[in-house]
């Protein structure tokens, strides 16, 4: 119950921020972007007090054995950049340049704008199941079983 309250409420701040900041508002992320007539560059005050206080919070936990209401930290492995993360990226960056939303923003800018958040979730779900679904099944076929005869040289991982 404590694990999910901490959540509830780190939401809600994360949600607040955004509607303080007005990160929320896809007007003034798209005149962050547009460096010509319109350029607001206030955003960028945003963001680096938002990596203000991450690094803050990571100096913090890099010096706890444990998190507060958890047994461990989890481990994120990273391998590096990948075809995966690069395409990723072009399609969270394509959706923040064409409606000025990303994931966050979008779902607190909902009850503000339903119709352009709808255009935006519609699509990024249909995203997350399709790439759900293509990675289900590219793991469903590196576990069938070789064709008896299959010489075992053959069969490489090509991770």
């Amino acid at each position: 119950m404590r694990r999910t309250l901490v959540a509830f409420s780190s939401g809600l701040l994360f949600g607040a921020g955004l509607l303080l900041s007005r990160m929320a508002d896809p007007a003034k992320v798209l005149n962050f972007l547009d460096f010509t007539v319109h350029w607001d560059p206030s955003l960028a005050f945003v963001m680096v007090g938002g990596i203000a206080v991450a690094a803050v919070g990571f100096f913090i936990a890099r010096r706890m054995a444990h998190p507060l209401f958890g047994t461990s930290f989890p481990s994120l492995p990273f391998g590096g950049v990948t075809a995966k993360l690069l395409a990723g990226a072009a399609l969270f960056g394509t959706g923040w340049g064409l409606l000025g939303l990303c994931p966050g923003p979008a779902i607190v800018a909902l009850p503000l704008d339903p119709t352009r958040v709808i255009v935006f979730i519609i699509p990024m779900l249909a995203g997350m199941w399709g790439v759900r679904t293509l990675a289900a099944r590219a793991e469903a076929g590196k576990r069938q079983p070789l064709p008896v005869g299959t010489p075992a040289v053959a069969v490489q991982n090509n991770r």
